[in-house]
């Protein structure tokens, strides 16, 4: 049965606390790192380090991204316009289907 450990902090004047040195050595947390908190529906909040974005990044989708970068950059004979063909077969496939492109990608964004 795994071993729950608990801490508290008390709060400032200022609303702030110091995070106890367990938290911060389970979180791998050092100065200046950002804290992320989730509320859940029923007010349980879970702390967790936040993650930025290059640590976000795809390693695989960074080395294809650069990769094309790059043969564009090196052969730019090699683009060619989309035959009309390919753009027929897209639009038959994604039908009436509205985008909006200004919208979170996923519920966590919003």
């Amino acid at each position: 049965m795994p071993v729950t450990i608990e801490a508290e902090s008390t709060l400032t004047d200022r609303y702030q606390t110091t995070v106890p040195e367990t938290v911060r050595r389970a979180l791998r947390l050092g100065k200046r790192d950002k804290i992320h908190y989730t509320i859940r529906p029923d007010g349980e909040v879970v702390l967790s380090r936040a993650v930025s974005d290059e640590q976000m990044a795809d390693p695989a989708l960074d080395v294809f991204l650069s990769f094309l970068a790059r043969d564009i950059t090196e052969h730019p004979e090699r683009l060619r316009t989309l035959d009309a063909g390919l753009v027929q077969r897209v639009r038959s496939l994604v039908g009436d289907v509205e985008i909006d492109l200004d919208a979170p990608l996923s519920a966590d964004d919003e």
